[in-house]
């Protein structure tokens, strides 16, 4: 007899109840008169409210929707209204909530009584006031005032939002230092480089997987950890349905698995296999006449190893596609990348060819993997080079930029700034950064030269007191020591900080180091800020509103937390700054100044957004009838962003065109050498890359670059990302290790090495067995599980795991300070893509394996 679940139930109920009555009479009785005794539960789930908020676990900066019952967050999803990520969040956004409510945050201010700092060192806090811990951090500012030497102040900035114009900015400036350092540099600005010196944009790219018909995943796991995941997850199955997708990674990434065509490219050779896809591009003529030109005479001249003339070739919305031949693609032919990339020749044409066939509704999604490496700027060009040579820039399934985002800042122009800035401040704010940045080794080349950050390299700067000392530092929601390369640099940085002072949610590793740990506010559900962002063609302001009762003594870093600093600095005689806050920025709707730091926190928000939600001051995208429908909404969002608006208004860059030969890039790497009193091609070898000559302004070969000689280390290390890190917050939740699984060949509950069945049979190892892995930076142990997702001569592992401190979770051992795993960066040397500044996170160091 078959039963459906219905009956099921019906005749299980029957049955128990039978059981009941022969069996358990009594204990049912007195279960029952109980049960008339207690309360009632209610037959539905309480009620509680959707309050809209802006998920940070990654960069997509995703609009999202907490549920909220009696004050306390028990349920997140996407926000129902947005265009972007239409209701989708990715595991990010869910795990937010054990973040917030982790045992283990700093729940109050604490102050080191152990003068000796360093690794392994037991701080010995001690709980203190919030006017303690403030008191104590504006005497030791006020210290540098009256010395006359506030440029020895610096603050660090981690995860941010909008509202960062009054820590970022505001704080620094009006006390008198230059060093507000961002961690923006171990992030992506090598990504930024590629785009901005082709099509002179510098920020991320949005993607119109919408309408495509072709995707290459240049060193990207869009549907895992690469950016607007959660559009990415709620459209690839129609992306590949209706597309033909290609990952180009070294690994089999999420994104791999699913592809069409996986492409392991020898790590640090992304730039190699990107001008062999051009080359083929060319030389079967299948670039975009409507984009990019033609020959004159309709020929076909791009034959290998041939020069051209530049005046055969008539371009239209590019400049110096023949140039970039002659100088760089003319050789760069597929069997030649073969050698270098070690993709076949074979593979490479086919799909450069499908690639240019199915454009221009196609992308090219050059990411960090192909980047984030020593000299990867050129790469970047490379391989967003080829979204211009086919005509997919700007254009419907293509990559496009952004529509405008109508927020204002903080008063911070001269005629409002400049009245706070006394003379001591000017003094210090003359003096050079402490990272070094626009030095001749470092250009951090941005619009400008030392426009940039090298976030990294502000480790050396204190170490080495270059430009200066630094006596008094305030870091914000960030762990330079985990998720910096070259991570013991940062441990001695801040074992040599006189004072320091971190804002934090919870005891990192960089809090071990720090005089006075504050507690700081959850990002998500505890604090006012604005977050503005884009994707799917939609750009959008999102509000993060106080949604959850804050259960510990916590503050909003970027506010109120420097008002009351602010309030402090006033009462020891440096008014400056708190009389700034007080005066110019004003509630817009009262005309008042905040009574208490709370309502500074709030009224910040306000004065940014008022061009979105103030009916007399509307400038565009959805209209919004006050301030309090914006906080109910919680969510602006733009008109959609229309295709080849660029190729109609001209890119943003020297010729107003795509450029492959980089007007743009001559002109601000010719002020940097100018500025040096050197040569293009002298920055260039201080600078360590391979170009020279005009060369250096197209994308270009520059050979990978690894610490460590191959003889003796004959494996190349690969770092990638989990999609259940929260930028490395979220290593303190038991979720992050029961589902590591998900990340493609990791074990749960494990921290492990991926190795290649070929190589591990050569070294004579196999799955499960103990490993010493060494680089030129550090030895360290670790398991080995065996993947034939690794291409040989390489070996993977995925950053997150390895934290010392961060909790009793994250740790193995939180008192003993004994790591869980590894910390990849304490692997990898510091090195950069030292253009852009960037910290190189990618194809950085060979490693050599001992079985133990």
């Amino acid at each position: 007899m078959k039963l459906n679940r219905r009956d099921f139930i019906k005749r299980s109920a029957v049955t128990s109840g039978a059981v009941l009555t022969t069996a358990t009479a009594p204990r049912a009785k007195a279960q029952t008169n109980a049960m008339k005794e207690a309360k009632a539960l209610p037959a539905s789930p309480s009620k509680g409210d959707w309050v809209p908020t802006v998920c940070q676990g990654c960069t997509s900066w995703c609009p999202a929707e907490a549920f909220v019952q009696d004050g306390r967050v028990v349920k997140v999803r996407g926000h129902h209204l947005s265009k972007s990520n239409n209701g989708y969040v990715c595991p990010r956004g869910h795990l937010a909530i054990r973040q917030m409510y982790d045992p283990d945050r700093i729940k109050v201010p604490m102050k080191r009584t152990n003068p000796k700092k360093g690794r392994g060192v037991d701080p010995k806090f001690v709980p203190i006031t919030w006017d303690e811990a403030l008191d104590t951090i504006a005497e030791k500012m006020m210290d540098l005032r009256r010395n006359g030497e506030p440029e020895k102040f610096m603050l660090m900035r981690g995860r941010y939002t909008y509202c960062r114009d009054v820590i970022y900015d505001a704080l620094p400036k009006i006390f008198g230092s230059p060093n507000n350092i961002s961690h923006s540099a171990i992030c992506a600005e090598a990504e930024k480089f590629g785009a901005y010196y082709t099509e002179g944009y510098w920020d991320y790219r949005d993607y119109d997987l919408e309408n495509t018909k072709y995707v290459i995943c240049f060193g990207g796991d869009p549907i895992a950890s690469n950016r607007q995941t959660p559009n990415a997850i709620r459209q690839w199955g129609k992306v590949l349905d209706r597309a033909t997708v290609v990952a180009i990674d070294p690994r089999l990434s999420a994104t791999a698995s699913k592809a069409h065509e996986w492409m392991p490219v020898k790590p640090g050779e992304d730039s190699a296999l990107a001008l062999a896809l051009a080359h083929v591009i060319l030389t079967e003529g299948l670039w975009s006449r409507e984009f990019v030109g033609d020959f004159k005479d309709g020929v076909n001249a791009f034959k290998a190893g041939a020069t051209v003339d530049e005046a055969a070739f008539e371009e239209t919305l590019t400049h110096g596609l023949v140039k970039w031949w002659n100088i760089e693609l003319k050789d760069r032919t597929p069997e030649w990348a073969e050698t270098v990339c070690l993709v076949p020749a074979s593979q490479i044409r086919r799909v450069a060819t499908g690639f240019a066939k199915a454009a221009p509704n196609v992308m090219c999604w050059m990411a960090p993997g192909a980047a984030m490496q020593p000299r990867g700027g050129f790469g970047a060009m490379a391989a967003h080079a080829l979204n211009g040579l086919v005509g997919a820039v700007d254009n419907k399934g293509g990559t496009l930029q952004k529509m405008k985002t109508p927020y204002s800042h903080i008063p911070l122009h001269k005629e409002k700034f400049k009245p706070y800035v006394d003379e001591v401040a000017a003094k210090g704010l003359k003096h050079k950064k402490i990272d070094q940045r626009g030095t001749l080794e470092f250009p951090a080349l941005n619009k400008k030269p030392g426009g940039g950050v090298v976030t990294n390299r502000a480790a050396d700067g204190i170490l080495d007191e270059n430009p200066n000392e630094i006596k008094v530092a305030i870091g914000y929601w960030n762990n330079f020591v985990f998720s910096a390369t070259g991570a013991s640099r940062w441990e001695r940085a801040l074992e040599k900080l006189p004072f320091f002072a971190h804002v934090t949610t919870n005891p990192a590793e960089m809090s071990q180091y720090a005089d006075i740990v504050l507690p700081a506010a959850f990002h998500m559900f505890e604090r006012w800020s604005l977050i503005p962002s884009k994707y799917n063609r939609y750009s959008y302001i999102g509000l993060q509103e106080p949604s959850a009762k804050r259960l510990w003594d916590v503050r909003t870093d970027e506010t109120e937390f420097v008002w009351l600093l602010a309030r402090k600095l006033k009462d020891k005689g440096f008014p400056n700054l708190f009389d700034y806050f007080q005066n110019e920025i004003k509630d817009p709707e009262t005309g008042q100044p905040a009574a208490n730091e709370t309502e500074f926190g709030e009224i910040v928000v306000k004065v940014m957004t008022e061009q979105l939600w103030n009916p007399d001051k509307y400038h565009s995208g959805e209209k919004i009838n006050g301030w309090k429908e914006y906080v109910k909404l919680g969510l602006w969002q733009s008109d959609q962003y229309p295709f080849k608006k660029l190729w109609k208004k001209g890119f943003k860059t020297e010729t107003k065109k795509f450029e492959f030969f980089s007007e743009t890039l001559k002109k601000v790497l010719g002020k940097h050498a100018e500025n040096h009193n050197v040569t293009i091609d002298k920055v260039m070898e201080v600078t360590q890359y391979a170009g020279r000559g005009e060369q250096v302004f197209v994308p270009h070969w520059e050979p990978a670059k690894y610490h460590g000689d191959e003889k003796e280390f004959p494996f190349i290390f690969m770092d990638s990302r989990s999609r259940l890190s929260r930028e490395g917050r979220s290593q303190n939740l038991i979720e992050f290790y029961e589902f590591r699984k998900v990340d493609p060949g990791d074990v749960s509950h494990a921290d492990v090495l991926k190795v290649n069945p070929k190589d591990a049979g050569a070294l004579g190892v196999k799955d499960g067995d103990w490993v010493e892995v060494t680089s030129p930076e550090k030895s360290v142990k670790i398991q080995v599980k065996l993947w034939e997702g690794v291409r040989p001569g390489t070996v993977n592992k995925t950053y997150g795991a390895g934290h010392w401190a961060y909790g009793r979770i994250a740790a193995a051992d939180y008192a003993k300070h004994l790591p869980r795993g590894f910390n990849n960066n304490e692997l990898l040397p510091a090195d950069y893509d030292r253009l852009s500044g960037s910290t190189a996170r990618h194809a950085v160091s060979r490693v050599k394996l001992a079985k133990v």
